[in-house]
C-alpha cells in the first residue's frame, strides 16, 4: 500500500530485456535519487511512476527490479532510462499524507493539456471511459504515482477528461515536470470509490442469481 506522496525522483539507468524476445519482460537498474534504502530488503514493494514492483537487488544507491511484458503492456514509463516518481510502502503508523493508493495500474490517460495558470499548472488528463465512474469533483487521483485532487470533470465518448491544478511543489518534486500534451500516463482511481461503486451496483444478497454447477 502507498499513499502517492512521491518520496525521491529516481532515474532509470539500465534496461535489460529478460526472455530473449518480444514476449519478455525487462530488469530495470534504478537510481535511487535521494529515496532512503536503508530499511529495504529483498522483495519489498517500491512504486515506480505508480506501478508497485519487487525489489530483486540493492545496495546504497540503487536497486533492481523485473518488470513483467503484462505490466509493461498495461504500463508507460517502465520500458526506457529516463526519471521516474519513487515511493517506498508504507508502514503502520506512517502519515497518510495522500490517499490510499494501490500501486495497480487501472489504465493509461492522455495529456490534453499541460499549462501555467498563475504559479499553478492546469493538469487535464483523459481517462478511458470505463474509470469514469470512479471519479468525481474533489475526489482522488493517481497520476505516475502522484496522488492528486480532481478538480472538474466532464464526461464524453472518448472518455472523462479530469481537470487538476498542479502546485509548484509537486511540480519541483516529480516527474510530472515533464508531461507534455499527447503524452501517456499510469492512471490509478481511489480504491475506495472502486468499493462503493460496487457496492451500489452488486444484487442484494435474496436477488443473486444462484450459481452454476
Amino acid at each position: 500500500m502507498f499513499t502517492g506522496i512521491v518520496a525521491a525522483v529516481g532515474r532509470v539507468t539500465r534496461v535489460a530485456s529478460q526472455g530473449g524476445d518480444i514476449e519478455g519482460g525487462v530488469r530495470l537498474d534504478i537510481a535511487s535519487g535521494g529515496l532512503d534504502l536503508t530499511d529495504v530488503q529483498l522483495g519489498d514493494s517500491i512504486a515506480i511512476q505508480g506501478a508497485c514492483m519487487t525489489v530483486v537487488e540493492f545496495d546504497n544507491d540503487h536497486f533492481v527490479v523485473d518488470v513483467s511484458r503484462e505490466s509493461l503492456n498495461r504500463t508507460v514509463g517502465l520500458d526506457a532510462e529516463g526519471d521516474v516518481n519513487l515511493e517506498k510502502a508504507m508502514r503502520l503508523g506512517d502519515r497518510l499524507g495522500g490517499h490510499m493508493v494501490s500501486g495497480h495500474v487501472d489504465g493509461l490517460g492522455t495529456v490534453m493539456k499541460f499549462e501555467p495558470v498563475g504559479e499553478s499548472h492546469e493538469l487535464v488528463v483523459r481517462v478511458p471511459a470505463d474509470l469514469a465512474r470512479f471519479l468525481a469533483y474533489k475526489g482522488s487521483i493517481t497520476i505516475n504515482g502522484v496522488s492528486l485532487t480532481v478538480n472538474s470533470v466532464r464526461d464524453h465518448q472518448a472518455g472523462c477528461d479530469v481537470s487538476i491544478n498542479l502546485i509548484p511543489h509537486t511540480i519541483e518534486v516529480t516527474t510530472l515536470k515533464h508531461l507534455r500534451v499527447g503524452r501517456k500516463v499510469n492512471v490509478e482511481i481511489d480504491m475506495i470509490a472502486r468499493y462503493v461503486e460496487r457496492m451500489a451496483t452488486a444484487p442484494a444478497a435474496g436477488n443473486a442469481e444462484p450459481a452454476q454447477h
